[in-house]
């Protein structure tokens, strides 16, 4: 066994299992019915079967994969491309763009989850080129400021793939969003003015080749704590979700130019506990590297995040405490530069 620091050993309970299970059943949801511009009249059954299947597998898995979504291959294609040229660089180079209290976004190396380091660099960057967040974590500060990203010299062409890639991304996330909606009773744009000052960004995972896979995880159990995810992963598989059913850890096998999309616990709270966010982590391969790309669709930092009222009765009170996006963002961003003694703040923070 190579020597490995402690830093990234999991306790016995968390590491990977010896035996892989492959997830099977797993939905695979076709979008081209709403993508379908030719067919200006949309068949209403062929939507309204859309929404179901969505809405089973917010409800029975948390998560699934989407094909014939519209966001263009090659853009893809870019910023996977770019991203290997910015990871493959020297560390002294990429540490010029290193993310710190200041400037949260950019480069990073020693990520923890859970308290445990993860194997892996990251390189985060937002969607809006400055983003509005409080200044501080304080609930009575009511003052703001900007989130700017870091860009490095090279790649050159990287601001600029990125920021393509994160408007496709966009919206596709927000497409899906209103399939979320109608599968939940609402009107299909009823989550769109959370998003006028969104807080969203894109990281890029480069998980290394690790000589022990079997203590050590690339990324360690978590659930996401925005609205939505939409990750694109290369061929080589890693992520692991927490199946429902039986609590069992199994493999998403990538589908070649497929996204997968996990509810976070924004949708959650919204939906009241009707669909609820997926436990996920990362594994690792003694061989090859890996690389992934979420896109986290995230609120404005002024939305107050609270059971919708539409979906609450006497009958299905609210199951949780209203909280302020931007103060839950800050409060989270805020622990990736210290070690904390406490658990990081969660959803469950709010449950009455």
């Amino acid at each position: 066994m190579v020597e490995i620091d402690q830093d990234f050993i999991q306790p016995p309970e968390h590491r990977p299992k010896l035996s892989i299970i492959e997830a099977e059943n797993i939905p695979v949801i076709d979008l081209s019915p709403i993508l379908d511009d030719s067919n200006n009249v949309k068949n209403p059954l062929v939507i309204d079967e859309l929404v179901r299947k969505i809405g089973s597998a917010c409800k029975e898995w948390g998560f699934f994969q989407v094909i014939n979504h519209g966001a263009p291959l090659e853009s893809r294609q870019r910023i996977e491309s770019v991203g290997k040229k910015f990871f493959g660089q020297k560390m002294e180079e990429k540490k010029k763009v290193r993310r710190d209290i200041v400037n949260v976004m950019g480069y990073y190396e020693t990520e923890h989850t859970k308290n445990v380091r993860d194997w892996k660099e990251v390189f985060d960057f937002t969607v809006k080129e400055s983003t509005l967040v409080p200044a501080s974590i304080d609930p009575d500060d009511k003052e703001v400021t900007h989130w700017y990203n870091q860009w490095p010299e090279f790649p050159l062409e990287m601001r600029e793939t990125f920021q393509e890639y994160a408007q496709h991304m966009k919206k596709l996330a927000l497409k899906i969003m209103e399939l979320i909606a109608l599968s939940l009773g609402l009107p299909p744009k009823r989550f769109d003015d959370f998003f006028k000052d969104e807080t969203s960004w894109i990281r890029l995972n480069h998980y290394p080749p690790c000589p022990n896979p079997d203590i050590v995880l690339g990324c360690g159990r978590h659930k996401d704590s925005g609205a939505l995810t939409v990750l694109a992963q290369d061929e080589v598989s890693g992520l692991e979700v927490r199946r429902k059913s039986d609590g069992e850890w199994v493999l998403v096998k990538p589908l070649p130019n497929a996204y997968i999309i996990n509810a976070g616990d924004v949708i959650q709270v919204w939906s009241n506990d009707a669909y609820e966010s997926v436990e996920h982590r990362v594994i690792l391969n003694a061989e090859k590297a890996r690389l992934s790309y979420p896109f986290f669709l995230f609120p404005s930092h002024y939305t107050m995040v609270e059971p919708l009222k539409e979906l609450t009765n006497d009958q299905n009170p609210p199951k949780y405490r209203p909280y302020n996006w931007g103060k839950f963002l800050a409060t989270r961003k805020r622990s990736n530069f210290m070690k904390l003694d406490v658990e990081n703040i969660q959803i469950h923070h709010f449950r009455i």
